[in-house]
């Protein structure tokens, strides 16, 4: 353990704005000092990822335009980008299509004291894919089947995975 404190639990109470009824908008006011503070806390958490050799991997998947750019650019815009990345794949390519479906998204995995945030990630085969007629009903399929597994084998390798969904 290093001496590197960790971030405040303050972190992980933001739930509450995010439940914030449409009704109510947040005052401008309140919404930049929110940003700074939890802004100051991605920076104490990204040192102890750092300091304590973690892997991360932030999924951030939505609907179009339900934000996830925005949020990911607010994240990333006080951290260090040796420590911190951001990952946007773009569409397989036609080797790739010819790999297993997750194989093109391990390389970008994160090494020891790195986060690594997916815009968009291998849930593309169960979100869009499908709908978009890019892959057959069998490869979805076996996305489903291969997916909880995957993860398993990230995470049993020591990676934190977080999973966000994003909807307007």
């Amino acid at each position: 353990m290093s001496d590197t404190p960790a971030p405040s639990s303050s972190v992980f109470e933001t739930i509450e704005i995010a439940e914030t009824p449409k009704k109510r908008k947040l005052g401008k006011k309140f919404y930049e000092s929110e940003l700074a503070r939890l802004q100051v806390e991605l920076v104490k958490l990204q040192s102890y990822v750092k300091a304590e050799g973690l892997k991360v991997v932030v999924l951030f998947e939505g609907r179009d335009a339900a934000g996830k750019g925005g949020v990911i650019k607010r994240i990333t815009e006080r951290l260090n980008p040796r420590v911190c990345r951001v990952e946007a794949l773009g569409t397989a390519t036609s080797e790739q299509k010819t790999q297993w479906w997750f194989q093109r998204y391990v390389n970008y995995l994160p090494a020891a004291g790195e986060i690594v945030l997916f815009d968009r990630s291998w849930y593309n085969r169960a979100l869009v894919e499908p709908v978009m007629g890019f892959c057959t009903d069998e490869e979805y399929k076996e996305f489903l089947r291969s997916c909880p597994e995957f993860e398993r084998m990230i995470v049993r390798s020591g990676i934190i995975l977080i999973k966000y969904w994003f909807s307007v």
